[in-house]
């Protein structure tokens, strides 16, 4: 386990949902400009991905999903060319390349990001194996959703864990939403981390919206996986409160359902939980809140300034 992690200061973790809430409005407010194109976001979600980044090491490694950006900015990625790779500038992590589905961030960690759903669980494996093999130190940490988990994937890539003793954390965002299907119409079990238990594989299902709870059970989950060198699956219980893509007017979405859930917003229950706690005052909230306005927008002006591609790198960097 990183020794740093028992000296996180929560107001960090406050920052960093904030950040990753302002930089993924910004999306938002872009693609009805048509100055960003439409993607899949994670607002709601932000707890569960500060929470599981902040536990882990410099040296592990991260395979993550189509809504990546909460994962990508508490890792420490910038924002600014996280926006220029969105938008298909040379100055993106991927020279404008993956845009906001594929993008991968090797200095991070990064392996990869993929918007096929269960992908990243086929490649998790493969990528413990070679950790093994090399005897390389850090744990591998697989991002996936309650949609993913219905994917034969999911479960050919538990089995192999379990069979050849992989240190892989799996993560699962458990947001209540398939795209635009409910996960009570395609899952016949609340609760992810119940299937776990058919490949002998430890789990537990966690409040993904409290980032102190996150915080926790993704440090001793992760501390666990290290000194096993055997998987371990997290459930982060939590909601996806915009759309399955942007635009989306989420008509089909349960308006009673969706207000329950704001009422529990990750990021109001943090800052007010900090400022009962005497650890924040309502001023340095406000304090946080704008010095993160302010880093976006110096990163949209970053991407805005960013040039294209040129046509010559249309295929450099890319298979066939």
């Amino acid at each position: 386990m990183n020794p740093k992690q028992h000296e996180i200061d929560p107001r960090q973790l406050l920052q960093q949902m904030l950040l990753i809430r302002a930089y993924e409005e910004a999306i938002v407010a872009g693609s009805g400009t048509g100055k960003i194109p439409g993607t899949c976001t994670s607002v709601g979600q932000e707890a569960a991905a500060v929470g599981v980044v902040n536990a882990l090491a410099g040296d592990d490694l991260i395979l993550t999903n189509h809504r990546s950006a909460g994962h990508l900015l508490a890792r420490g990625a910038d924002p600014g060319r996280l926006l220029a790779e969105v938008m298909g500038r040379s100055d993106g992590y991927c020279r404008g390349h993956s845009g906001s589905l594929h993008i991968s961030v090797k200095e991070l960690g990064i392996v990869l990001t993929s918007t096929i759903v269960g992908a990243e669980l086929s490649l998790a494996p493969g990528v413990a194996l070679s950790q093994t093999m090399l005897n390389r130190p850090g744990i591998v940490v697989c991002f996936f959703g309650d949609g993913a988990a219905c994917e034969g994937s999911f479960h050919e890539s538990l089995n192999l864990a379990a069979l050849w003793n992989l240190p892989i954390l799996y993560v699962c965002e458990n947001n209540q939403w398939q795209a635009f299907v409910h996960r009570r119409e395609a899952t016949s079990r609340d609760h992810i981390a119940d299937w776990a238990a058919s490949y002998g594989i430890p789990a537990r299902t966690v409040d993904g919206n409290d980032v102190s709870a996150v915080l926790a059970a993704a440090q001793e989950a992760a501390a666990q996986v290290r000194e096993s060198g055997r998987p371990y699956l997290l459930e982060n219980w939590t909601y996806r409160t915009r759309g399955h893509f942007e635009p989306d007017d989420q008509a089909y979405v349960d308006p009673a359902e969706r207000e329950a859930w704001l009422a529990r917003d990750p990021i109001a229950m943090c800052r007010d939980c900090l400022i009962a706690d005497g650890h924040l005052t309502p001023a340095q909230a406000a304090a946080l809140a704008d010095k993160v306005a302010s880093r976006i927008a110096v990163a949209q002006s970053f991407a805005e300034a960013s040039p294209f591609p040129d046509v010559s790198e249309l295929t450099r960097n890319v298979y066939a």
